[in-house]
């Protein structure tokens, strides 16, 4: 087995109130030593004509060249975000977790993060090319990043995709019902174009979302030239081959073959390639074929331009429901330079690291991430509060029937529960058991895994037990949103029970993408876009 050449600084003991308290009080917000030493860099370069600290133009430029348009920013890594990575944590809340107000700072340099999309949005909006360099590339190599500016100033008016990542704008394929725009806009990101080709998933979509930038065709059917320049693609491609319940026909199945649809809209795209793209699936996409599957995914994305990254997260750490989905990402670039040898964590379990250890030809990009912390709700906080009457409660005789499927251990446990003095709840499925369909009974106090219903036995049903009594019946539309981590004000549901039902089966889990993006794509983002000649999109196209 090969062992990726991974390492990383340990991280810095953590500074005492003191001396926070000290730094802070010699920190100037402009004219900073970084700054100051870039200018007289500059200088020598033969650049002179420049303004400092343009208070007329967004952000307050620290450098502004107006006869060439461009404006220059020095980012200070504290203040920016960015200081935590060069310190070897894992995340800005890590960084700061044991100093004083802790999240007045994060909250804090989280906004100045923000801001600084915001703000390089504006000015390419209005014409500006922009160049963010952090202060600590400053100080390490100056040299380089006047390199980086003279070529800028000689640029040309080839539009770079990295110009797209300020506007923090997606495309979904695949798109479903659109949760995973949701999870996208509750950090900030922008759809600016969706796909999916089933007419019921867009009937929920339009409701929510509308119907601009919705194109209803086949992925098959779309042109690279239909994809508007963005800064993240997001594909949710079909599971129906390489899922462990399915036939496991693989990549080349007539359902998950489709992700071949997306390379080839992605090669079309050529300098137009988005620098980040998001692939989700389930966990047997990692076993599909022995591996090989996952294999030529990765390799094919590999030979677009782009490095990989992985992890696997399970919606139960977020929501009361188990569903273990495999995520990709991709980032234009080369492979990582500095990696650590990878061991088994939350987020990549023993499978997923023996692969990655077990292919060292796959252009790896591998990143720290924190653990998924989260505070999940209770399985009863998200049922609908129904009376006894209410007639999506199963009458008696189906009730019985329900117990009647319940194999001997499991019926126990279903009177154990209607023998307490308090209502507790379970969740159940059906399934074929030696040729005989029987009711598998779940009181841990997390739903099973959401699925599209073909016939009865893809619903879930809910049981709820106590006071020498039981209620059986399905789990309601609303619920299932709720599982998914879907607020009730976030999203209407007008379809019929089987149509919301399938729509949110066949979904992500809100709050897993919402994580994936607080804590990587827009960190990443966030560094992508510095260090490199951002250009304004002349045409104003929809991104």
């Amino acid at each position: 087995m090969t062992t990726l050449p991974l390492r990383l600084t340990a991280p810095v003991p953590v500074r005492s109130p003191a001396l926070v308290s000290e730094i802070m009080g010699r920190v100037s917000s402009h004219d900073t030593e970084p700054e100051k030493n870039f200018r007289k860099a500059l200088r020598r370069a033969g650049i002179r004509s420049f303004r400092s600290c343009d208070t007329s133009l967004p952000g307050k430029p620290d450098i502004v060249l107006p006869s060439k348009k461009l404006a220059i920013f020095v980012d200070g890594d504290f203040w920016h975000g960015h200081q935590y990575k060069l310190r070897g944590f894992e995340s800005l809340q890590s960084q700061l977790s044991e100093v004083n107000n802790a999240v007045y700072w994060t909250e804090k340099i989280s906004r100045n993060a923000s801001r600084d999309f915001k703000n390089t949005a504006a000015l390419l909006e209005l014409g500006w090319r922009v160049l963010r360099f952090w202060e600590s590339d400053i100080r390490k190599s100056p040299d380089k990043c006047v390199k980086v500016t003279l070529e800028s100033i000689e640029n040309g008016d080839e539009r770079a995709a990295f110009s797209a990542l300020p506007h923090r704008t997606a495309v979904e394929l695949f798109a479903g019902i659109g949760l995973v725009r949701l999870a996208l806009q509750r950090s900030d990101w922008r759809t600016v174009f969706a796909n999916d080709n089933d007419p019921q998933k867009f009937a929920m979509y339009s409701a929510n979302f509308g119907v601009e930038g919705f194109d209803p065709r086949s992925i098959h059917d779309l042109a690279p030239k239909d994809i508007p320049a963005c800064g993240l693609i997001t594909a949710s491609f079909p599971c129906n081959d390489l899922s462990v319940a399915g036939a496991r026909e693989g990549l080349n199945g007539r359902h998950s073959s489709t992700f071949w649809a997306l390379i080839r809209l992605l090669r079309g795209m050529k300098g137009r390639r988005p620098p980040l793209v998001l692939l989700e699936n389930v966990a047997g996409f990692l076993s599909s074929h022995g591996g090989k599957d996952f294999e030529s995914a990765l390799l094919a994305l590999n030979g677009l331009g782009y490095s990989c990254d992985s992890m696997i997260l399970d919606a139960a750490e977020f929501t009361p429901q188990s569903r273990v989905r495999l995520f990709v990402i991709a980032r234009q670039g080369s492979a990582g330079s500095s990696l650590y040898p990878l061991a088994p964590s939350q987020l990549r379990p023993k499978s997923l690291v023996d692969f990655i250890n077990c292919h060292p030809h796959i252009k790896w990009n591998i990143r720290r991430l924190p653990h998924a912390v989260y505070c999940r709700p209770s399985l009863e906080s998200v049922l609908e509060k129904l009376n006894d009457l209410d007639t999506r409660w199963w009458n008696e005789q189906r009730a019985e029937y329900f117990m009647n499927q319940l194999s001997p251990r499991h019926l126990q446990i279903a009177n154990h529960m209607i023998s307490q003095p308090a209502y507790s709840y379970g969740t159940a499925f059906r399934r074929i058991r030696k040729g005989r369909s029987m009711a598998e009974l779940r009181i841990d106090g997390i739903a099973g895994c959401l699925r599209t219903p073909r016939g009865g036995s893809g619903r879930q049903i809910l049981f709820k037990a106590g006071h020498g009594s039981y209620k059986v019946r399905l789990l309601t539309p609303r619920e299932c949103a709720r599982l998914q981590g879907v607020g009730d004000d976030e999203f209407k549901i007008a379809a019929r029970d089987n149509q919301a039902l399938f729509g949110f089966g066949d979904a992500v889990c809100v709050p897993v993408v919402e994580w994936l993006t607080q804590n990587y794509l827009t960190p990443l983002a966030a560094e992508m876009m510095r260090g490199k000649l951002l250009l304004p999109d002349k045409g104003k196209a929809r991104c």
